[in-house]
């Protein structure tokens, strides 16, 4: 017994040897080896290499526009630089002010009700237990993200015009009054979030109910010998495997809420509701492409963009405090 575990031990320290040698000699190689050994491969990573140079770095030269008092007659090079004169000037405007407010609550309530359906829904299908039921309803749920929003605009006006809306008319039907849904602007607004809820929560859950899938079953065994019901078992068990996920999207999110969807304004706005959709995005698509005045709608987003960074790294900063990985 004694000698086969020498031999072993031999045998192990060789293939370790021989592990740290090929390492060693793959170190020593250069970065043209490794081109002509996988030169498949990396002709393949040239192809999204160059689609993010070309739409995703290349127009950030365009950014000197903020700092341009730009004319289309003088050209790009021939505009005259003024610094931050235009960032001074577009902080000034009424409607900026009126943007950032607009933005910030839409945004954030959004973020409110649209990042937790989500997590609400992914949780009540993970507890149904008839397969064929889940994939019907997981299909209903999924098929409002692969509409675009003019699409939903059009269905939502069709449904809850007050003039001629299928809602309305049920509801003078069966004796009750028209109710001005996208026609005032409280009514607006809430039925703007409510849409955002309906389109997004169901594509929202596919990556929640890829993470339940990678809890150790155990876990629940041993919640179920504790005597945990489904709630204790969602609480304490669900809940704390998709943290990490929870935590991820959530830093993410928090990057947009300087942001905003221009389409889903666009679709659901009217003249009858002007008080929440002026928002940084339609500023921008106002000054840049109505108006022509690039300089400014280039600063605008610039401003956006900054800001939206600062607020993912912050909470990227925050999450590692409380003990979490985060992104960076």
């Amino acid at each position: 017994m004694e000698e086969v575990r020498l031999l072993s031990a031999i045998a192990t320290s060789d293939s370790r040897n021989e592990t740290a040698l090929t390492l060693s000699k793959d170190n020593k190689r250069g970065l043209f080896y490794f081109l002509r050994r996988d030169w498949q491969l990396y002709f393949l990573l040239l192809i999204p290499l160059a689609m993010a140079l070309v739409f995703k770095y290349a127009p950030m030269f365009g950014l000197t526009l903020a700092f341009k008092d730009y004319k289309i007659a003088k050209g790009f090079w021939g505009s005259e630089w003024v610094g931050f004169e235009v960032f001074l000037d577009i902080f000034a405007k009424p409607d900026f002010i009126k943007a950032i407010r607009n933005t910030l609550m839409l945004n954030i309530l959004d973020l409110t009700f649209s990042f937790t359906m989500p997590i609400v829904l992914a949780l009540l299908i993970n507890e149904i237990k008839s397969v064929m039921f889940k994939r019907v309803n997981q299909t209903l749920l999924y098929l409002p993200h692969f509409l675009s929003w003019v699409i939903i605009g059009a269905i939502a006006y069709q449904l809850l015009s007050e003039g001629s809306g299928m809602i309305n008319n049920l509801i003078e039907q069966l004796g009750g009054d028209r109710i001005p849904f996208l026609q005032e602007d409280t009514n607006w607004l809430i039925s703007y979030l409510l849409i955002g809820v309906w389109q997004s929560m169901g594509w929202g859950t596919i990556i929640y109910l890829a993470a339940m899938s990678g809890i150790n079953p155990e876990l629940y065994e041993a919640a179920i010998v504790d005597g945990a019901g489904r709630w204790r078992k969602m609480w304490n068990v669900t809940l704390p495997g998709i943290r990490m996920t929870i935590v991820t999207l959530l830093i993410l999110s928090l990057g947009h809420v300087m942001g905003g969807s221009f389409e889903r304004i666009i679709a659901l706005q009217n003249k009858a509701t002007t008080e929440f959709t002026t928002t940084i995005p339609v500023l921008v698509y106002r000054w840049g492409i109505e108006s022509g005045n690039f300089s400014r709608a280039t600063a605008l987003g610039l401003f956006q963009a900054i800001i939206g960074l600062i607020l993912v790294l912050i909470a990227d900063r925050i999450a590692k405090k409380l003990g979490e990985d985060g992104l960076i």
